[in-house]
């Protein structure tokens, strides 16, 4: 008994699964996997890139103590629009002024001596000296003189050899004195012209601190030495400053200078003259058009990135951007009007070759074809199709099967959002 049962399940199961076969044989279906599609369109597709960046003024002023001192008064305040020579802030210059005067009084003093020597020394000084060398000239001319008339005297036999003897002792002493008081002429002279060279480097020296602290009074009185905005004031009236300390910042706002921080990868599509726009989260109603101007000619390490510094040039005509400020970049890189564009997410990448996989035969019952093509440039959602895929073709969007080159398939989603621009498509 329980072998006739066996033997007829056998039978039974045996003729299920013939029945079955030959109910897929007649009927010829195969699995399909059910896919959404779409048509590519025409587009204008502008790729950008996006970054972060800077606000530079483009000509700043910066404007440093050039003294040790106190600010006495200021005039202004941080964010103001100031004309050139405008009054900023005034600095102490009490001491300053005491060495000018000082500085002042060792001139005019160096003035004096410079005269002096350059007219012959001191008067009293130099009237003594000569007076000296006249009144040496003179006594030995006189005693030279008597000595000829005693020698003629003596033969004569009217003077004695005593007589002419001792005056012979006197021109000698006389021609002594006047060697002594010719050598000190002579000296006199030598330190005159010491005194004048040294007279007129001590003027020179003289006139250069009076110069140097006149100039240091004048920049006791900060003003403003273009018209433009007074963008960073870091004191007060009572400060204490040093030389070298910043005072004030200012610069021309209404055009400004963005530097871009943009990543390795994406320096290659970057060229002089491409279009920016340029957002700030503390105004995001507001953008500001630029364009590129100097491309980086290195890269540098910022944080964990590895970037190229970006010059751009900015319109600031509501002096909205401010210095420092921290502000997002959008440079639109390259553009292509009314090309054939596919979805990113239908494009895929094998071996360095990209492909979309086109559906046949239809929008019914259908297979996809692995079709290879060629990319031009990308936005955030379409790549250019250069070649490989005509106008009108259907592509298979990504979904839950496995797409793969012959693979049966329904589509029971068709995205035609893409046939705006499409002229004469073939549906």
């Amino acid at each position: 008994m329980d072998k006739r049962l066996r033997n007829r399940t056998i039978v039974l199961l045996i003729g299920a699964v013939v029945l079955a076969f030959v109910l897929v044989r007649l009927s010829g279906r195969q699995p399909v996997a059910k896919i959404s599609a779409m048509i590519p369109g025409k587009q204008n597709i502008v790729s950008s890139v996006t970054s972060n960046g800077k606000v530079e003024p483009i000509s700043p002023y910066s404007i440093r103590a050039q003294l040790d001192t106190f600010v006495e008064k200021v005039g202004v305040s941080e964010g103001q629009n100031v004309k050139k020579g405008q009054m900023l802030l005034e600095l102490n210059v009490k001491d300053v002024s005491s060495q000018l005067d000082a500085a002042k009084a060792r001139l005019l003093h160096a003035q004096d001596d410079l005269r002096a020597a350059q007219s012959g020394g001191r008067s009293d000084d130099a009237a003594r000296v000569n007076g000296d060398l006249l009144k040496g000239q003179a006594n030995r001319d006189r005693l030279k003189r008597q000595q000829e008339s005693l020698q003629k005297l003596v033969a004569q036999g009217a003077a004695t050899k005593d007589e002419i003897n001792a005056n012979a002792l006197q021109l000698a002493n006389a021609e002594s004195e006047l060697q002594r008081v010719t050598a000190v002429k002579q000296e006199f002279t030598r330190k005159v012209q010491l005194d004048s060279s040294g007279a007129a480097l001590a003027v020179e020296q003289a006139k250069n601190d009076v110069a140097a602290l006149e100039e240091k009074v004048r920049q006791g009185r900060i003003v403003a030495p273009v018209d433009g905005t007074l963008y960073n004031l870091p004191v007060k009236a009572g400060d204490y400053v040093k030389v070298g300390d910043l005072l004030a910042e200012m610069a021309d706002l209404h055009q400004v200078r963005v530097r871009a921080f943009i990543d390795e990868p994406e320096l290659g599509t970057l060229e002089p003259g491409q279009p920016v726009k340029i957002t700030w989260d503390a105004l995001p109603s507001r953008s500001w058009p630029g364009k590129t101007e100097i491309i980086p000619k290195q890269v540098v390490a910022r944080g964990s990135r590895s970037v190229g510094e970006l010059l751009c040039s900015v319109q600031n005509d509501n002096l909205e951007l401010l210095p420092n400020t921290n502000v997002n970049v959008r440079i639109h890189s390259h553009e292509r009007l009314n090309v054939l564009a596919v979805p990113r997410g239908a494009v895929e990448l094998e071996g360095g070759q990209r492909y979309v996989f086109v559906v046949k035969n239809g929008i019914g019952k259908s297979v996809v074809e692995k079709r290879a093509i060629q990319v031009g440039i990308a936005d955030a959602t379409n790549y250019e199709v250069i070649s490989g895929l005509n106008q009108g073709e259907v592509v298979a969007l990504p979904g839950d099967s496995d797409l793969r080159d012959g693979l049966p398939v329904k589509v029971v989603n068709m995205d035609t959002s893409n046939l705006k621009s499409v002229k004469d498509a073939d549906l």
